[in-house]
């Protein structure tokens, strides 16, 4: 190990300064007459070399300083904890071009989603910050006054906090991530009555006020609990007639407009064997039968390559069915079979039409609940991983709670004697 600089600090000589050695370094007839004095007034530089053997200085006022810093330095290199202060100052957007082509790939969806986050949220607002610039209470303030809508500000949380993360690893750009405390209000709660899917009855009023052309896709909807992209990327290949179910294999997804196949469905639990009733299988004969779907799966090579001719599901001109097309048959039926409501959503503001086609869903999973299927079978069939979301966000029927407790309270004949008096 090579010898310590006895001269580490060192006092650095100054024109300013009127000390012996100053004023040989400076001479007066140079640099200007100065007022003599014993004691040097230089600064003080402190010399280290960083893990990578590269020498690096810094100055201070007083040889204390210089001495506390060179403590600290020599320790952090031994411990390697260093991190240079230099590498910290390069701007977030300039880390962005050094980060984003690093990342693992991810689908399509969530790629164009976080491209979006960062063209949209934090390029605009913090692109031209410095890593080490970023204080925690500026990006607080940032997240609850500028950014809208829980979701929104989530999914940009959670950019960020990936950014700042790696930068904290890489080198110790920064010692520490500033947005990991960041905190997001809580959603906007709903009444149960606002998350109640319709009933069977009213299901049936629209089926009957919905063209004839559709009425398969919403009985399979109601009979399978199928999600959109499951139901309009099913092939004739993954149905068995026969055996009365049908497997789920692949969705169609839809990104700035364009829909593309994905060889895998929501989450693993996706991958499922759903049973037919009589009326989902009539759906699909009747469908099958009209376009003579063929029974072939046709290996995703290009995933805009949709392959209408192999999908169950398919518009009144022999295409693919897109959410946007279909949302103009659904919201006339539903308003002419009477049970239409316009909602406000609190996080968007926007007005939406209730109930929506994805209700459908939560109708199928609350009639597995009441007849009886267990739920970890209701969970393996809907494609959930937590048994727990199917009970508490489909099935959630709270006048039947109320009932059967204020029975349990009060007793059947207490209640009926009441019911009596007020009539």
């Amino acid at each position: 190990m090579p010898r310590r600089a006895a001269n580490n600090p060192r006092q650095l000589r100054s024109k300013g300064c009127g000390c012996q050695a100053c004023m040989e370094a400076y001479p007066p007839e140079q640099h200007g007459e100065r007022k003599r004095r014993r004691d040097c007034i230089g600064s003080w530089q402190a010399r280290y070399r960083d893990p990578a053997g590269k020498q690096k200085a810094k100055n201070f006022n007083k040889k204390k300083e210089a001495d506390d810093f060179l403590d600290d330095i020599r320790t952090r290199v031994r411990r390697r904890t260093y991190n240079d202060p230099k590498r910290g100052e390069i701007t977030l957007g300039a880390w962005w071009d050094v980060w984003w082509p690093a990342q693992p790939k991810k689908a399509v969806t969530t790629t164009n989603r976080k491209l979006s986050n960062w063209r949209v949220h934090v390029e605009p607002q913090w692109g031209k910050w410095r890593l080490c610039d970023l204080e925690y209470i500026a990006l607080q303030d940032w997240i609850t006054n500028d950014v809208k809508g829980f979701h929104t500000k989530k999914k940009v949380m959670e950019l960020l906090n990936q950014m700042l993360r790696a930068a904290v690893k890489d080198g110790k750009r920064i010692p520490f991530n500033p947005a990991a405390d960041v905190d997001i209000e809580a959603p906007p709660s709903k009444h149960a009555d606002e998350t109640r899917p319709p009933t069977r009855e009213q299901c049936a009023l629209i089926r009957e006020n919905i063209p004839a052309y559709y009425r398969p896709l919403v009985t399979f909807l109601e009979h399978t609990g199928l999600r959109w992209g499951e139901a309009t990327g099913l092939r004739w290949e993954n149905v068995d007639l026969e055996a009365q179910h049908l497997k789920v294999k692949e969705v169609l997804s839809e990104d700035n407009g364009r829909l593309f196949r994905k060889a895998a469905p929501k989450s693993t639990a996706g991958f499922r064997t759903v049973p037919l009733t009589p009326e989902a299988a009539d759906a699909v004969q009747v469908m099958v039968d009209r376009w003579r779907t063929h029974a072939t799966v046709t290996p995703i090579r290009d995933p805009y390559d949709l392959v209408p001719q192999e999908l169950v599901f398919r518009g009144p001109q022999g295409g693919v069915l897109t959410r946007h097309n279909f949302r103009r048959v659904w919201v006339p039926a539903i308003q002419a079979a009477g049970i239409a409501r316009k909602v406000k959503n609190p996080e968007t503001g926007r007005w939406e039409w209730w109930p929506h086609v994805h209700d459908l869903r939560h109708v199928f999973a609350t009639w597995l609940k009441d007849i009886g299927v267990p739920e970890k079978d209701a969970q393996a069939v809907m494609g959930h991983d937590r048994g727990s979301k199917v009970t508490w966000i489909y099935q959630h029927a709270p006048e039947d709670v109320a009932a059967q407790v204020r029975a349990k309270m009060v007793g059947p004949e207490e209640s009926a004697v009441r019911f009596l008096r007020a009539v």
